[in-house]
């Protein structure tokens, strides 16, 4: 059941609309309801709808609330995609129009990363690395190419990314590949330049719906304004108070944009939450208030106040996330709450590790969002090149990743040399390292290396055929010496250990696996890669991971001047984005809200003692039950302990312990 403004949003379909839609306001709903309305109405074919969002999670769940308005079989030729995935699926038809070839590889982000130091002076640190990559992608995201990159430098970092950013782009185009910033990048250049094929895209998708809105950078709006062109048949749905990813390129403004670009915009505001109780909702309403508006809005619930915020000062970092994986553990056995309705949100990662070891200590189930996945570590990536290679030898990219891991005499300019021979004759890398006539051209070492390596991969194309997938990989690893790689690329004798062991756990994983070809683990394997479902497990996450989810209780911790807002806002002047992450994480919660600080903080081995958030006073007072602010700061051990023994106590007998 819609409400009226929620309706409107749906049925309106006379020119471009702006759905501006507060958290927990329904907009999912909208969006499906919004596609069901379009066909339904007569106006538009299944295949001429395309809706886009940010994540592969969210457009799963769009596609499927989707067919399940539409009936079975009824979405089948609906676009449901990430940014993307429709430049990715542009690219696939219009590859020829940006010079590439049929089979294009997509670079991963550590092989754009490894691309980039190939190509840097010897000595270049990561960090600095990092920020050339960042850099480069920024241009991307603003259209700029090699040389206008240059010229729109304006510091020295700057300036040495926009000279690596040329031979880097020369070096993908040798490589027959793109990174994740061209498949927005370079399907803009081609509609901007090309009438004909932007008429095209405009015939093919006559309809456009685009989810968080507020997210978008430079490239993916023009992106959408190319595509919806003039008659701009669209619904943009965001919520300039949730817009938090500034620093990754999106650029609010965007919303701003839309209605000078589009005069006719209409704009329909979405306000009633779903979610949240009506105190948390007072709340939150009171902290954005803060920030400036161009569309203001007042979110607000028809559920029951609930019970107050509770802000709680504990005297330690160690003290707060024990303070939290007790009071889950409570809960959890008074309140019968499961271990999924809990979220522990923070400002940044290297807060994860007092709350692990503290939900490890009481045995709460927990899983921690945004940690290294087990397929995109780098061994496991190594052996997966290898066998992407032996899958499909125009894998121009697993090709570069396995003929450099390890290193076999064959250096960056040599791969250069091979790529820009292999595209003059419409070869991929693999079967041009194979040509003798190719390999002439070569300096003779790496020609012998290339030669032996193309033996390698031919007898090791011949195994998969007559072996399973799991003897295959042993004999990959036992033939390359990737174990004595690996062992010589870890910082200390423990990584390397470790190194072995996720190797070893994937080799079990695959000898469990039903597949018997090459092709069908491969398939299996890119599935299960993107599976990181936490289950029933309280979740411990960086308030940027945690946009788009809800909890029945959240724990906000370590709301402190320096970590939330971030010292770096604080100098920069980015003290409203700030905000913005500490509203989303606030009406993450739908029943219960906790915000926690340290009184005492321990960083770099030192004692701090900083001051409460400054948001925690942009709460009004009567939404808000204070505990511990007025607590000695330093505590002895036996005094901690003496404070908290009636807790855990009482947690044990509940436990039975």
């Amino acid at each position: 059941m819609l409400n009226p403004q929620q309706l409107e949003a749906v049925r309106y379909l006379d020119g471009p609309l702006l759905v501006l839609a507060g958290a927990g306001s329904g907009k999912t709903s909208v969006i499906t309801q919004k596609i069901a309305h379009l066909i339904k109405s007569g106006l538009y074919a299944t295949h001429e709808i395309a809706a886009i969002t940010f994540t592969n999670k969210a457009a799963r769940e769009m596609r499927e609330r989707a067919a399940r308005l539409l009936g079975e079989g009824a979405s089948d030729s609906l676009t449901v995609s990430t940014f993307h995935a429709l430049g990715m699926r542009f690219l696939e038809a219009e590859h020829a129009q940006v010079g590439l070839r049929r089979g294009f590889s997509i670079l991963g982000e550590d092989d754009a990363r490894a691309l980039i130091k190939d190509l840097a002076p010897k000595g270049v640190s990561n960090d600095v690395l990092d920020r050339w990559r960042q850099l480069i992608g920024r241009a991307k995201s603003q259209g700029l190419n090699p040389e206008q990159a240059l010229a729109a430098s304006q510091t020295p970092r700057e300036r040495e990314a926009a000279e690596i950013y040329a031979s880097y782009a020369q070096r993908l185009t040798a490589f027959n590949a793109v990174d994740f910033d061209d498949l927005i990048a370079l399907p803009v250049r081609v509609l901007e330049g090309d009438a004909e094929v932007r008429a095209k895209w405009q015939r093919k998708f006559r309809y456009l719906l685009v989810d968080e809105y507020q997210d978008t950078n430079d490239a993916q709006y023009r992106m959408l304004r190319l595509l919806a062109g003039d008659r701009g048949m669209f619904t943009a749905v965001g919520d300039d108070d949730q817009s938090i990813y500034a620093w990754r390129g999106a650029n609010p403004e965007n919303l701003t944009e839309l209605g000078r670009d589009y005069p006719s915009l209409k704009i329909v505001k979405l306000e009633q939450n779903y979610r949240c109780a009506q105190r948390i909702l007072r709340a939150a309403n009171a902290v954005i208030g803060q920030n400036p508006h161009l569309h203001p809005k007042q979110l607000w619930s028809a559920l029951p106040d609930g019970d107050p915020i509770r802000v709680v000062a504990r005297s330690s970092d160690a003290d707060e996330a024990e303070f939290v994986a007790a009071e889950i553990t409570h809960r959890q056995l008074v309140d019968k709450c499961r271990p999924r309705d809990f979220a522990v949100l923070f400002r940044g990662n290297h807060q994860a590790r007092a709350l692990e070891l503290a939900m490890r200590a009481l045995k709460v189930p927990y899983h921690l969002s945004g940690a290294t996945s087990f397929f995109d570590r780098q061994e496991i990536k190594d052996v997966m090149a290898y066998l992407r290679l032996l899958s499909n030898p125009e894998d121009d990219a697993a090709f570069v990743r396995a003929v450099a891991t390890p290193r076999r005499d064959i250096g960056a300019g040599t791969l250069e040399k091979l790529a820009t021979a292999a595209r003059g004759r419409n070869l991929p890398l693999a079967k041009a390292a194979g040509s003798p006539a190719l390999l002439t051209t070569l300096a003779p070492r790496a020609a012998r290396a290339l030669s032996a390596f193309s033996e390698r991969l031919e007898h090791w194309r011949k195994l998969s055929t007559s072996v399973r997938p799991r003897a295959l990989i042993e004999q990959l690893i036992r033939d390359t010496g990737l174990t004595q790689h690996w062992r010589e690329h870890s910082q200390n004798p423990q990584q390397a250990e470790r190194r072995q062991q996720q190797v070893q756990a994937f080799l079990e994983w695959i000898g469990e696996r039903r597949e018997t070809s090459l092709s069908q683990l491969l398939t299996q394997l890119m599935l299960e890669s993107q599976d990181d479902e936490p289950g029933d497990r309280a979740r411990l996450m960086t308030l940027h991971s945690a946009k788009g989810l809800e909890f029945r209780h959240v724990f906000l911790v370590g709301l402190e001047d320096g970590i939330l807002p971030h010292v770096s806002s604080l100098d920069e002047g980015r003290l409203d984005e700030e905000r913005r992450l500490f509203y989303v994480g606030m009406t993450r919660a739908k029943e219960t809200l906790t915000l926690s600080y340290c009184r005492v903080r321990t960083r770099y081995g030192r004692e701090e003692t900083p001051e409460p958030s400054r948001f925690l006073s942009e709460i009004p007072a009567a939404e808000v039950r204070w505990v511990g602010k007025g607590e000695k700061v330093h505590k002895t051990v036996e005094e901690q302990q003496r404070a908290a023994r009636p807790h855990l106590d009482a947690i044990k007998a509940l436990l039975g312990a």
